[in-house]
C-alpha cells in the first residue's frame, strides 16, 4: 500500500536577529497506518504524538534549522526513539535553538529515505538556509519544500543565513525541473503545484532585485 500524507497545523513563535514573530507551521506526516516519518516537528510534540496515532515514527525530518521548524523536535525524538536528521550545514542555526542536543543524522543531496514503502528522495536547496532541504516523494506526486517554496514565490532571504541569487536558483534547477503536476506542501501556508509557480520565475527574479 502506498503511503498517505497527513497534515497538522501547528502555532508558536519565530526568532532571528534578536526579532520574534507569531507563526503558523505546516506539520506533514508521510506514512501508512503502521509506520509513519514527520517533516518538520514545529511548536507542538502532543499534537504530533497525537497524529501519530500510535505509529511507528521512522525519522524526524527538518527541512531547516529555523527555529520554528525544530523546537519540538528534541521532545518528539525522546517518546518516540525516532532520530532527527538534519543537513549539517545547519547547524549554527539548530545549536541556536538546541545547543546541547544534536541531530542524531545527516540529511545528504540525493539521499533516500523509505517510509510505509514509499521513497522520498533529498533535495538540497540552499538560499532560505544553508542546509535547507526538500523532498521529493514522486510515488505520491508531492514535493515538501519546508520554507524554500511557497504559493507565491520564494522563501525569505532578508535574515542571517539566507541569500536571494541562491535560493533562486535551488528553486530553478532542483524544484522547477518536476512535473508541473507536482503538488507543493509548504512549510507555512497553502500548498501549490509546481505547473502554477513555474511561469513566475522572472516575476520573482525582478522583485528580487
Amino acid at each position: 500500500m502506498t503511503a498517505g500524507i497527513d497534515h497538522l497545523t501547528t502555532s508558536g513563535t519565530f526568532s532571528l536577529d534578536g526579532g520574534t514573530w507569531e507563526v503558523d507551521n505546516n506539520v506533514w506526516i508521510v506514512g501508512d497506518g503502521t509506520e509513519a516519518l514527520v517533516i518538520d516537528a514545529a511548536h507542538d510534540a502532543d499534537a504530533i504524538e497525537r497524529a501519530l496515532a500510535g505509529r511507528r515514527l521512522s525519522a524526524i525530518v527538518c527541512t531547516h534549522a529555523h527555529n520554528d521548524h525544530i523546537d519540538a523536535a528534541p521532545a518528539l525524538a525522546a517518546r518516540t526513539g525516532a532520530p532527527v536528521l538534519l543537513h549539517p550545514d545547519d547547524l549554527p542555526l539548530w545549536r541556536q535553538t538546541h545547543p546541547d542536543r544534536a541531530p542524531d543524522g545527516e540529511l545528504a543531496d540525493g539521499q533516500e529515505l523509505t517510509v510505509a514503502g514509499t521513497r522520498l528522495t533529498v533535495l538540497h536547496t540552499p538560499g532560505h538556509a544553508p542546509g535547507a532541504v526538500c523532498l521529493y516523494a514522486p510515488e505520491l506526486s508531492a514535493v515538501f519544500t519546508g520554507d524554500t517554496l511557497f504559493a507565491g514565490g520564494p522563501g525569505a532571504t532578508g535574515r542571517s543565513f539566507s541569500h536571494f541569487p541562491t535560493i533562486i536558483d535551488s528553486i530553478r534547477e532542483r524544484l522547477l525541473t518536476l512535473p508541473p503536476q507536482t503538488v507543493v506542501h509548504t512549510g507555512h501556508g497553502d500548498s501549490t503545484t509546481i505547473g502554477a509557480e513555474r511561469p513566475h520565475l522572472q516575476e520573482w527574479l525582478d522583485r528580487g532585485h
